[in-house]
């Protein structure tokens, strides 16, 4: 699997020769401004929910890429009235098999505002499930969240997470040490890190966070760094 990031929670993976690419707030981050968004044309566009950071270049990737959007009824409304027509609604504990692997809305304890004041549904992560090499992966993308005990049902489901693409940042979403009991409740191999860092509310201690993930395999990117992870 290949992994590049974005900055912010924006990462884009490759899956079975389809690219998939998670929230992507980029045109507005100082952090990516050498990421050339008009560049980007993923295969699918999956949106954890409506704050402005994590759906600011939706519009422009889609029209551009023709990707298919993958968001909550809410959000999916909202881009429909923006001229967008390849999309496909799902809302938590929904399940939906693509061409790339199967997809599973999963809880997230946040809020979920569109720009324009609606409201943007119920804030989701997901579980994505693929084969890879013959052997079953599976992908966490947790979005914006709380620690919460639904967590478990996640380990329950799977057994385990290969990679959990996890909150750090603290102040608007969980922090560090609670980031850490989310990997060990969904039993994470690997641990990337998103959502610090951009702005002053959510910057982390960079030492801290690696001492505190000493149990697991932690994967850190830099801004327009690509990676391929097994």
């Amino acid at each position: 699997m290949n992994v590049t990031y974005f900055g912010h929670s924006c990462f884009q993976l490759t899956i079975n020769g389809k690219t998939i690419l998670f929230d992507p707030f980029i045109t507005p981050n100082d952090l990516a401004k050498d990421i050339d968004v008009s560049q980007i044309k993923p295969d699918y566009i999956l949106v954890s929910h409506g704050h402005f950071d994590h759906i600011n270049d939706v519009e422009q990737i889609a029209k551009q890429s023709n990707a298919k959007v993958v968001a909550s009824w809410e959000v999916i409304e909202y881009f429909k009235k923006k001229g967008l027509e390849n999309v496909h609604p799902m809302n938590t504990g929904g399940t939906w098999e693509f061409d790339f692997g199967i997809v599973k809305c999963v809880t997230a304890v946040h809020s979920s505002g569109l720009p324009d004041g609606t409201d943007g549904g119920s804030p989701m992560g997901f579980v994505i499930s693929f084969m890879e090499d013959d052997v079953n992966k599976n992908v966490y993308f947790a979005g914006d969240t709380a620690l919460t005990y639904d967590m478990k049902l996640i380990e329950e489901t799977y057994d385990h997470i290969d990679f959990a693409i996890l909150p750090v940042g603290d102040n608007l979403t969980m922090g560090i040490d609670d980031a850490v009991k989310a990997a060990t409740f969904v039993n994470a191999d690997t641990v990337i890190p998103m959502h610090y860092d951009t702005f002053g509310l959510i910057e982390i201690d960079h030492e801290y966070l690696k001492d505190a993930f000493n149990d697991f395999e932690l994967q850190m990117f830099n801004i327009g760094e690509e990676k391929t992870l097994n």
